[in-house]
């Protein structure tokens, strides 16, 4: 009597959407406001010959700063499902997508894939060390001073606080922040807010607040003026920074770089941006954009290595997906596979 003929996987069967989280409150930086986080969600579904039925998910959002819209990403992505049925890695996505959302949430998709395929975690597989507890920025969005001020009150335990401004009077903001939150760590953000001239007083005004970090100060194509800037306080670009490619150029500018997952187009390239980082000797802030426990769970991966981690998305929001990561007074800790990985 012939031997059964063992079950052959399905094909991999990717689906997309789009969800809105509302934020609690509003969100504002020099850019504008926001009340909601719409983000696009990749999902990809097996049948295993061991009869088990796996889904890796990513999380990612389009970004108008970087042309981007929810439609459009989504089509992108809709467009990629027959290559998925057929097999691809996280290698083979690099010549099939450009860098941004769309890759980045069916990069993180295919990393989790694999690691619920064969049950070891994706930290494993790629080869990096286990993650852990690791102190998160938390971030103070643009408002007037007292306002600021009464929000860095309420987070003065935490050990590392992200404050957004523009070019309206940032002494005065980071000022009371300095006031509410004395012995915090500050990462000022000026999303592109400020102008070439004036800047090394501003420089020297931050220095003298105790600012640990500032944010992309100019806009990105105007970054060429911080050439021969000694600033007192450490810059690290984030607007300006997306791949690999951008570093040559930026390490004349900056001392360190936002590596965002949404902007290098997933995990596997955030972590060549971060190794040419390290090989250029500049130093790695790990960021986010606004978005679920889901889009942050991947970067934790990149959090051992990083001077600055800002991974607070989840906790600006009205609600988390769940299982969702647990923050407590500053510190995030490393998702469940349930959630990713």
């Amino acid at each position: 009597m012939a031997s059964p003929i063992p079950p052959r996987p399905t094909p991999p069967t990717l689906t997309v959407s789009d969800e809105r989280w509302p934020i609690a409150g509003s969100f504002v930086i020099s850019r504008g406001a926001k009340t909601e986080a719409h983000v696009i969600v990749a999902r990809i579904t097996q049948t295993l010959a061991d009869g088990r039925t796996v889904t890796g998910q990513g999380e990612a959002v389009p970004y108008a700063r970087y042309g981007e819209t929810v439609a459009e990403s989504l089509t992108a992505l809709q467009a990629m499902a027959p290559l998925v049925a057929e097999g691809l890695t996280p290698r083979g996505l690099l010549s099939a997508m450009p860098p941004g959302a769309a890759r980045n949430a069916l990069d993180c998709a295919l990393i989790d894939l694999e690691a619920k395929r064969s049950g070891l975690p994706a930290w494993t597989a790629l080869g990096l060390a286990e993650p852990g507890p690791v102190v998160t920025a938390e971030t103070i969005s643009l408002g007037p001073p007292g306002e600021m001020e009464a929000k860095a009150r309420a987070l003065a335990d935490r050990p590392l606080l992200k404050i957004k401004v523009g070019g309206d009077d940032p002494i005065a903001r980071v000022a009371a922040v300095r006031r509410g939150a004395p012995t915090s760590k500050l990462i000022v953000d000026a999303n592109e807010g400020w102008a070439a001239e004036g800047l090394p007083a501003l420089l020297s005004a931050m220095a003298g607040l105790s600012v640990d970090l500032i944010e992309q100060p100019l806009p990105a194509d105007a970054d060429e003026a911080l050439e021969g800037i000694n600033s007192p306080v450490p810059l690290c670009a984030d607007e300006s920074v997306h791949t690999a490619e951008d570093l040559p150029r930026l390490a004349r500018r900056y001392g360190l770089v936002n590596i965002k997952l949404d902007k290098t187009g997933g995990l596997t390239t955030a972590l060549t941006l971060a190794e040419a980082a390290e090989a250029q000797g500049m130093g790695i802030m790990v960021g986010c954009m606004l978005a679920t426990s889901l889009a942050m769970a991947p970067a934790l991966l990149l959090a051992d290595r990083a001077a600055f981690v800002d991974l607070d998305g989840p906790v600006l929001l009205a609600r988390d997906r769940s299982p969702g990561l647990r923050f407590a007074k500053g510190v995030v800790s490393p998702p469940s596979p349930d959630l990713w990985g």
